[in-house]
Formats: structure tokens, sequence, C-alpha cells
């Protein structure tokens, strides 16, 4: 029954965040609404909204499942958001990963499942 989710975080700065999804991350940027925002990229949708705590961002985040995890790690490495503890690498619950950090601070993590199953 059920579909996907979609993410929602928090956005310290409209426009910083628009360049930095667009820029960096590839994403396109579909709409902007009170601040609220609205990225697609490859079927993935992320929303942003407007914050000014600079706490929540550092505090929250989201996981992407992915392929060609290694290709999409060598595609964001160049541009310096990689988090400082997040490089590639595989995980003990069988998926290779790495983690972003956003304009804001929100954690991104990108992962691909290595375990051979296709279990949701």
């Amino acid at each position: 029954m059920l579909l996907k989710a979609v993410p929602i975080l928090a956005s310290l700065d409209e426009a910083e965040s628009i360049k930095f999804y667009t820029e960096k991350l590839g994403f396109t940027f579909h709409s902007a609404w009170d601040g609220y925002l609205i990225f697609s990229r490859d079927g993935i949708s992320i929303h942003l909204w407007p914050c000014d705590d600079p706490k929540i961002p550092k505090a929250t985040g989201c996981y992407v499942n992915v392929t060609e995890v290694d290709k999409l790690y060598q595609e964001l490495k160049p541009k310096n958001i990689i988090h400082p503890n997040g490089d590639l690498q595989d995980m003990p619950w069988g998926m290779r990963q790495f983690s972003i950090l956003d304009n804001s601070g929100n954690i991104i993590h990108f992962g691909e499942d290595i375990q051979g199953d296709d279990e949701d």
C-alpha cells in the first residue's frame, strides 16, 4: 500500500538552499511557497520548510536509497559537502553509504544495498 516517503528538512535560508540543492546535489527546483521548497532528482523528492532555529537542522536528516553509490560519491566528493565522518564505506547493516551535510546542517545519507536481496 505504501509507495514512498518524502523527507521534509529544515532550511535556514531559502536562497542558499535553492543554490545548494540545485548546484551541489543536482536536484531540480520545482517551487517555493512561503519559503517551503520542493526539489527532485531521479524520482526522489526532498522538501524543505523555513526554519530560523539553527539547532533543528543539526538534529535532522534523511536516508536516500540509491544505485551506483560509488558513482554518486565521485560526483559529490569534489563539491566539499561530504560529512566529516561520512566517507564512502560498507556498513554492518548491509549498505554501502556516504553522508553529506546540506547548507543548513541537515545530514543526508546515500546508501546502496550490498546484501543482494531486494526487500524494501
